[in-house]
């Protein structure tokens, strides 16, 4: 079952003595094939949970790397069906979880159990969604939990301890805390000590759950979280595939060096 793989991947990276390596990078940018291309040079670069963006036209939760991103995908015609493709496609050549980035709007026009139906055929572990809030999500992560799919709720700086509480407590075993309040692709405006007191915090009070990091999270501040359960790069990627695509190199070369570069600094 994809929950349950996906627990086990950030368990497998904590009996490496490190946290698990997550890169968030858009479905179909710059297209369908190389979009395909980019996740299995991720993948033989040693990351353990691919993280895959559903292309919105508001995504207000992006910075500008990946809204280039995102506009190169949508603007190529990319569709969600063609995004599950390229998923579908990895997964049956890879055991690496992948979970998909999105936002309401699109899981609601695509149908709800429509949607989650395509998840599993296309073997998809999990789902966060940026502008869906606990406690207006909990139908839709319980109907996420019943079709075997971990619904990431995400916790923010600003949470108070009581609400943190509670979103803990309804969470699936995976959580994600927005290290700062920012877009994506941001310099950290905190200090690396004051990220992981916050996440420390969420620890003590739900021992069990993973608690994923994201936000601001670049090669040369990565080290500074290999004691964490996991944590995301994402701008840096998308911006790569941008430079690649301007100086016509190939994308999914450059992001793979780079993610090896990313798990080097987490594993010294």
């Amino acid at each position: 079952m994809s929950s349950e793989t996906l627990y086990k991947s950030f368990v497998n990276a904590e009996k490496k003595n490190r946290a698990a390596l997550l890169t968030y990078t858009v479905g179909g940018d710059p297209n369908k094939s190389i979009s395909l291309e980019i996740f299995r040079e991720i993948a033989k670069s040693g990351v353990d949970i691919i993280e895959c963006g559903l292309g919105h036209g508001a995504n207000i939760g992006d910075g500008g790397a990946i809204q280039d991103s995102t506009y190169r995908a949508l603007s190529g015609g990319i569709r969600t069906d063609d995004v599950f493709d390229i998923i579908k496609d990895f997964k049956d050549e890879s055991e690496i979880d992948v979970i998909i980035m999105t936002y309401q709007n699109k899981i609601m026009s695509y149908g709800e159990e429509k949607f989650l139906e395509k998840c599993r055929e296309s073997q998809v572990s999990g789902i966060i969604c940026v502008d869906w809030p606990w406690p207006l999500n909990l139908k839709f992560s319980d109907k996420c939990k019943k079709n075997s799919i971990t619904f990431i709720q995400l916790l923010c700086p600003t949470t108070n301890e009581e609400r943190l509480n509670k979103i803990l407590n309804d969470a699936h075993d995976v959580v994600y805390y927005i290290s700062m309040l920012s877009t994506t692709g941001q310099k950290l405006k905190v200090s690396s000590n004051e990220i992981i007191e916050r996440f420390q915090l969420i620890k003590k009070l739900s021992p069990e759950k993973k608690c994923i990091i994201g936000f601001g999270i670049t090669a040369d501040t990565i080290n500074d979280f290999k004691k964490t359960d996991a944590c995301v790069v994402g701008s840096a990627l998308c911006r790569e595939i941008s430079n690649s695509i301007n100086k016509e190199l190939n994308p999914a070369i450059n992001v793979g060096s780079m993610v090896r570069q990313l798990k080097d600094n987490l594993n010294s």
